[in-house]
């Protein structure tokens, strides 16, 4: 029996749920992100006194994050490269992301750069401390936030790994994003939901739109990452 290529078990036929969670934990942004959330989730059961905020919040943070995520993957991920003051400017999740592009099916690009990753942690931790105030409903927003987070990263990995959809959710997610990979990448940026393309404008029917022969390129050659 040939061993075992853990490079390439998520793409194999008659992939499970459980050994897509087995491939996505030997990842190091779902090492951090997973406990992250959990542990903020901890942290917020453990300090208690439950109010009205708590349902506010989340509720808050989950309707924001389609769009947040559309934000992000027209805006930076999908940025060319720019030349400022003699300087060229290419930010590493850019980069990282043309690559995904190149090659969807390589699962070290699917996941978010390490560096983005702490730097997203931190930059959580500030927006819901400087919006929240309160030590409860700062942890309920960053429990809800990282949980998201690491919801996305799972999501994205599942859509580009073998599994196929089974339940109607995300049989529309696994859709949408493919078609944005391998149909035309200006439409259908979101990842988890639709939500945020349907009201902006980016989720026509497949036929509406021709087929992109820069999907896997951006317009962008120079793809390699520093």
């Amino acid at each position: 029996m040939a061993p075992r290529n853990d490079d390439t078990a998520w793409l194999r036929p008659g992939l499970t749920l459980a050994g897509a969670a087995r491939e996505f934990f030997r990842h190091p942004s779902p090492k951090v992100l997973v406990p992250a959330a959990a542990a903020a989730v901890a942290a917020r059961v453990a300090m208690g006194r439950w109010g009205r905020a708590d349902a506010i919040v989340p509720a808050v943070v989950v309707g924001l994050e389609p769009f947040v995520e559309w934000l992000v993957h027209v805006n930076v991920l999908h940025w060319r490269p720019k030349t400022v003051g003699g300087r060229r400017v290419d930010p590493l999740l850019s980069r990282k992301h043309r690559e995904h592009h190149r090659d969807p099916r390589d699962a070290e690009l699917v996941f978010i750069p390490m560096p983005v990753v702490r730097g997203a942690i931190g930059g959580l931790v500030v927006v819901n401390a400087l919006a929240l105030r309160s030590p409860r409903r700062i942890m309920t927003g960053l429990a809800t936030s990282l949980t998201l987070l690491a919801g996305y990263e799972w999501t994205h990995f599942l859509i580009h790994s073998s599994y196929r959809p089974k339940h109607a959710p995300y049989r529309i997610a696994w859709r949408s994003h493919r078609l944005h990979h391998y149909r035309n990448e200006r439409y259908w940026f979101g990842v988890v939901t639709p939500v945020s393309d349907q009201v902006l404008g980016t989720y026509p029917a497949k036929d509406e739109v021709p087929a992109s022969p820069t999907a896997k390129t951006l317009g962008v050659e120079d793809h390699r990452a520093a």
